[in-house]
């Protein structure tokens, strides 16, 4: 499924809040304790840093925007020369944050985020200029992440719109406040998981027929591709009324740091090749199902997801 052709397709990734991710491996955490880690990585994330990651992984022609701390920003710079990103952060001051990541033996993880750098008025005008300059020449975007101190959600939707108006498409993944205004902006595919969801609409959203009215009733709101991601229990994605779900097969779980951007990424991946809905969700599915079995984010053997793939099931739903 790696793209061998000349013309690469381009997209744009936004990660406003970037982050150093700090992920440790444990046994089991005991609270209030001293908890030994018996392997850890630091790298370079933030969801549209993963996603960028991963599109350029399998032969996007990817360009990676946002906002970056000045003081810490030497890795982001290392890391988009490695995988041919083009660079189109602006550089704020400050020094981007460390988000901890706990990972125990069972797959469960332990996330502990922190606010982020504070940006200006200024910061966020000139982001906006570089944002509206790459739309000039790019009609993908994906908007992924949370947002910083200083940067309101209403300026994040409005640039949703903006670009919308613009026949740009926008994919869109945050959570909170920001998922919020992000719905209310109508992008072209959102992609919440089911708890971000519930916490959005104020309910527990615990079977797949409850996800499944969820999904329907964005993709009836006007946002064209509505995506809910569910863990082991698979994506239900409503597009044009018409409603499918993966079922992905059981696996060792190393880590889910990095699953749900995965997904984004097979999902963007997916559209920017044209493919079908079942060939598009079938491919994310199993790209996030091979995420879950490693730490960080990467393709890795394509043999591997090939094997993934064969063992994703999927099916229509009927709509309520």
């Amino acid at each position: 499924m790696i793209s061998t052709a000349t013309v690469r397709p381009k997209v744009v990734t936004i990660t406003l809040n970037p982050a150093l991710d700090l992920t440790g491996q444990l046994g089991e955490i005991a609270l209030g304790e001293v908890n030994k880690v018996a392997s850890a990585n630091l790298r370079p994330a933030g969801k549209g840093v993963n996603v960028a990651m991963v599109l350029a992984e399998l032969g996007a022609d990817v360009t990676a925007t946002g906002l970056l701390g000045a003081e810490n920003h030497d890795a982001f710079r290392h890391l988009f020369a490695q995988y041919g990103i083009h660079d189109a952060f602006v550089t704020v001051e400050g020094a981007c944050r460390i988000n901890v990541k706990l990972a125990e033996a069972s797959g469960r993880v332990s996330d502990i985020n922190f606010p982020g750098v504070t940006v200006s008025e200024r910061d966020i005008a000139t982001f906006e200029a570089t944002l509206f300059e790459l739309a000039a020449t790019h009609d993908v975007f994906v908007m992924a992440g949370s947002l910083p101190p200083g940067l309101s959600p209403e300026i994040m939707a409005e640039w949703i719109t903006r670009l919308s108006d613009a026949g740009k498409q926008v994919v869109f993944d945050s959570s909170g406040a920001a998922l919020s205004a992000g719905l209310a902006a109508n992008p072209f595919l959102v992609k919440p998981n089911e708890l971000e969801l519930g916490e959005f609409l104020g309910r527990t959203l615990d079977t797949p027929d409850a996800v499944q009215t969820a999904a329907q009733a964005l993709n009836q709101q006007g946002i064209s591709h509505a995506v809910v991601s569910m863990g082991a229990d698979g994506v239900m994605w409503f597009a044009n009324g018409h409603g499918m779900r993966s079922q992905p097969p059981k696996m060792q779980v190393v880590s889910t740091v990095g699953a749900g951007d995965t997904l984004v990424a097979g999902l963007t991946w997916g559209h920017l090749q044209q493919w079908p809905q079942e060939k598009t969700l079938q491919f994310a599915t199993a790209l996030s199902a091979l995420a879950v079995s490693q730490i960080g984010v990467g393709i890795g053997e394509p043999e591997q997801l090939e094997a993934i793939m064969t063992n994703v099931s999927i099916h229509s739903v009927t709509t309520n």
